[in-house]
């Protein structure tokens, strides 16, 4: 992968038991991304994954990223409900 991937990016898991589960990025590196989906990955614990596990999508929500880099709070209930619209039926 090259360079880090924006927090705030809409992504979806290829692989594992949340296989088809959309996440939010919320801190990315040059291997890994800690993506969180505000129910089973909490803000508190999110789930380090491998790009290579990840569907990254071309969606940013603007109003999470500004939370992340400002370092406001962000609650669980903010991720869950930017996600609503993305969830597998």
């Amino acid at each position: 992968m090259n360079g880090k991937i924006e927090v705030g990016t809409v992504c979806f898991s290829k692989a594992g038991h949340d296989k088809g589960d959309a996440f939010i990025i919320v801190e990315s590196g040059e291997e890994y991304a800690f993506v969180a989906d505000g129910k089973r990955r909490k803000l508190a614990k999110p789930k380090k994954k491998k790009y290579i596990h990840l569907q990254l999508s071309n969606i940013i929500i603007t109003e999470i990223k500004e939370k992340l880099i400002s370092g406001t709070h962000l609650m669980d209930a903010d991720i869950k409900k930017a996600l609503e619209k993305y969830e597998r039926s």
